[in-house]
């Protein structure tokens, strides 16, 4: 029996030897990449080494308040955290996954007593006895054919995806909260001219209120002059609206209740860093987005060939080890012993084209994800084009904004003269005034929007990740 269950065994072997399958090297698709970004040629870069994207991307604005909003976003975000616990769920399935290389050990002990029927057809007698039985079965199945490891494959590739996504998430939130932070600094600032513009405003209202008293200017004049005091302040009382929103946003991307959390204010003066944008096949290593779904291929290509491979027989060897007795004293005894190994194989004959069916889903999801990617890619060359193209513009009408804005101060401070001097109407005061703040506000909007379209271009070129980063979660195994 012995050399029977041994030439059983190598029979098994034998087969699974010459009927292993061959394994196609997996390759992601070819993406297309243009040999250079279109708005490089307007774009001027800093030195390397000041404006390289690094893990903490945001220190490249130099804020010491953003940096410290930004620290609290891997501690206190909720959404972060429920991304980083559907990793932690793929790397379970990946463990998972790991555990069919190695057999299934159990142990069955069971304790009864059991009366036969004396009318069993195999027996003629109404007894009792007891039963002390203690097995112990393993079952190993063999990865001939390769499902197996395909399904490691399947899930160590997805939980790569997983951690991208976390990246991709954590970079999204990073940039939200540094896109909220400097839009908050800009209504700061453009609080602070309207407060400015107030008190200038107001002494405007007491000397034509003088003017006024003396006869030299009209009753008309007065209220023109408060006009345009009460409306500034109303503008003023509605920027605070605007930044009480745009604090409490902050508020849940950092964790906390917006009822207790708050910023002091600061208005924006800082200015857009030169960010280098590199070339477009770099994209591709240091965008997360696109990492994700490169391993998305990578999974669907490994979960295509297990499919495939349902195909072919499911080979298990099991074995049974154990005593067996009818008391308990003899129940550990040598006599009680009973064992049996053996291979089996399952073939399944005729299932109605479910496994036919399964592999031709398992196929369209990898032309699903191919597709995903190559449009993954396609929208990141576009953002990184949109915010090249943005802050080109934004700079060229920045420029252009401040000279507006030193001119309408020159015909301000002409046109106030003039009041005085009593040669111009009030009127043409008002519109200065009114030409001259609303320049004002114009360049501090294209400042804040400058900041922002900074962060969205350091958001589209992945901030400072890199696909080298993705976790191996497993060892591949020869």
């Amino acid at each position: 029996m012995t050399r029977a269950i041994a030439r059983a065994g190598l029979a098994a072997a034998a087969l699974a030897a010459c009927a292993c399958a061959g394994h196609t090297p997996y390759a992601p698709p070819p993406a297309p990449v243009p040999p250079a970004f279109k708005e490089n040629a307007n774009w001027k870069p800093a030195q390397p080494a000041d404006a390289a994207l690094r893990g903490k991307w945001w220190e490249v604005f130099g804020d010491a308040d953003l940096n410290a909003l930004e620290e609290q976003i891997a501690v206190s975000n909720q959404t972060l955290k429920a991304v980083a616990a559907q990793y932690e769920q793929a790397r379970a399935l990946l463990r998972g996954a790991r555990s069919a290389l190695y057999p299934q050990v159990a142990a069955e002990p069971s304790i009864s007593a059991v009366q036969q029927s004396g009318n069993r057809a195999v027996s003629t007698f109404h007894a009792r006895y007891g039963d002390f039985l203690l097995p112990v079965t393993a079952s190993y199945e063999p990865d001939v054919w390769g499902r197996v490891r395909g399904s490691i494959e399947a899930s160590r590739t997805a939980a790569q995806a997983a951690a991208a996504d976390v990246e991709s998430v954590a970079l999204s939130l990073h940039a939200e909260l540094a896109a909220d932070y400097f839009m908050l600094r800009g209504l700061d600032r453009e609080r602070q001219l309207l407060e400015s513009a107030v008190e200038a405003y107001q002494r405007a209202v007491d000397l034509t209120e003088n003017r006024f008293r003396g006869g030299i200017s009209s009753q008309a004049d007065v209220a023109q002059a408060e006009t345009q005091l009460e409306t500034t302040r109303a503008q003023a009382v509605d920027i605070e609206a605007a930044r009480a929103l745009v604090e409490h946003a902050v508020a849940v991307l950092v964790g906390q209740p917006p009822s207790g959390f708050s910023i002091a204010v600061a208005p924006l003066t800082s200015t857009p860093p030169a960010v280098p944008s590199g070339l477009p096949t770099e994209l591709l290593e240091r965008r997360p987005d696109i990492a994700a779904a490169e391993r998305r291929i990578a999974s669907a290509t490994a979960q295509a060939g297990v499919a495939a491979k349902a195909y072919y027989p499911l080979l298990t060897l099991t074995g049974i080890v154990g005593f067996e007795s009818s008391s308990f004293g003899s129940w550990l005894a040598g006599a009680s012993t009973f064992w049996s190994i053996g291979p089996a194989a399952v073939i399944t004959i005729f299932d109605a084209g479910r496994r036919r069916a399964e592999a031709q889903r398992t196929r369209a999801v990898v032309v699903q994800s191919s597709a995903d990617y190559q449009q993954t890619v396609l929208t990141a060359f576009r953002e990184v084009e949109d915010e090249l193209a943005v802050l080109r513009v934004l700079d060229e009408e920045a420029r252009v904004q401040d000279s507006a804005v030193a001119a309408s101060t020159r015909s301000l401070t002409l046109a106030t003269n003039r009041y005085r001097g009593g040669v111009a109407t009030y009127l043409e005061v008002i519109a200065t005034q009114s030409a001259a703040l609303t320049n004002q506000r114009a360049a501090v909007d294209i400042l804040t929007r400058r900041m922002v379209a900074s962060v969205r271009l350091i958001t589209a070129l992945g901030g400072g990740w890199n696909a080298s980063s993705l976790p191996q979660v497993i060892q591949d195994h020869e």
